[in-house]
């Protein structure tokens, strides 16, 4: 077998491989977001911290990136991202207007809540479009992610490691999980965006929009789609958003990758440039898709 693991963070022997590089990685960002959202302290964090409402594609570009870097990139390069990533937050801080307590942006159950809805809607929505995962394997992507949650400060025995864990997590902090005037508009804004000036020539195109956000929210669990209440439960509506995810990948798979590879930021396109050329030099040829490349001999 040949190891990447000198080269790549994740290589195509992880099961973290085959989940990120999927097409529908951004349906599954826009979930991480809405699910994200139920966490007062964190949402205010966003608000506060970010023009989010102005720059509405940028945390997904940035989210993008980190996860593209410490799966696929170097050790050196996420060890590079998670401390610039570290020193931000670290500097950062949230005001809670309920208490007057002001909050660290760097504390760990804020960055282990991130984690943990960030890789979860990644998993659950890549596998209701169709990717067929054993339960050993979604374990061990969940322990591979342990070690993704260091790069912004988490230490891997803190963090959720298999389903199992994964799950108690979520039951246990759902108490601490509420909807707050930022949350609602929030995920208003993923259903409906505005567009913001820089933006308003693709204002004609806004509705293509609505499938993702509708599809990313009835993703979520029936738990946080009760609590938030923003669209209706309507009967059978589950097997129509499993549809629709899975013909909306076979739409972006037909999308030409360089066309697709324009939605990234220069750094995300630059990395997997760079991806390709550590690849070939350990003798692997990928072609088309890279998340069905297999390692399996020398």
């Amino acid at each position: 077998m040949v190891s990447t693991r000198e080269t790549i963070v994740h290589g195509p022997e992880t099961v973290s491989w085959r989940v990120i590089l999927d097409p529908l990685m951004v349906v599954a960002g826009v979930r991480a977001l809405m699910l994200q959202a139920l966490h007062p302290t964190t949402m205010r964090g966003v608000w506060q911290n970010s023009n989010f409402l102005e720059e509405p594609l940028q945390r997904l570009f940035n989210t993008a990136n980190f996860v593209a870097v410490t799966t696929v990139g170097t050790p050196e390069q996420a060890d590079a991202l998670g401390a610039r990533v570290r020193a931000v937050h670290k500097r950062l801080r949230i005001k809670d207007p309920d208490t007057g307590r002001t909050h660290r942006v760097d504390e760990p159950e804020l960055l282990l809540w991130v984690h943990c809805a960030e890789v979860s809607s990644y998993l659950e929505v890549i596998t209701r479009r169709g990717l067929k995962l054993t339960p050993e394997e979604i374990d061990a992507y969940y322990d591979e992610q342990r070690h993704t949650a260091t790069y912004v400060g988490l230490h891997e025995e803190d963090v959720p490691g298999s389903a199992a864990e994964m799950a108690e997590y979520f039951e246990q902090f759902r108490k601490e999980l509420r909807v707050i005037p930022e949350s609602r508009a929030t995920v208003r804004f993923l259903l409906w965006p505005k567009m913001p000036r820089k933006l308003r020539f693709l204002a004609p195109f806004k509705f293509m929009w609505f499938p993702i956000g509708a599809m990313a929210y009835y993703t979520l669990p029936k738990w946080a789609r009760e609590l938030y209440g923003a669209l209706p439960e309507v009967p059978g509506v589950q097997p129509v958003v499993t549809l629709g995810l899975k013909l909306n990948r076979i739409g972006v798979r037909a999308v030409p990758e360089e066309i697709r590879a324009r939605a990234f930021n220069p750094e995300t396109r630059k990395l997997m440039d760079d991806l390709l050329h550590r690849l070939r030099a350990h003798g692997i040829k990928p072609r088309r898709n890279l998340q069905k490349l297999r390692i399996t001999s020398s």
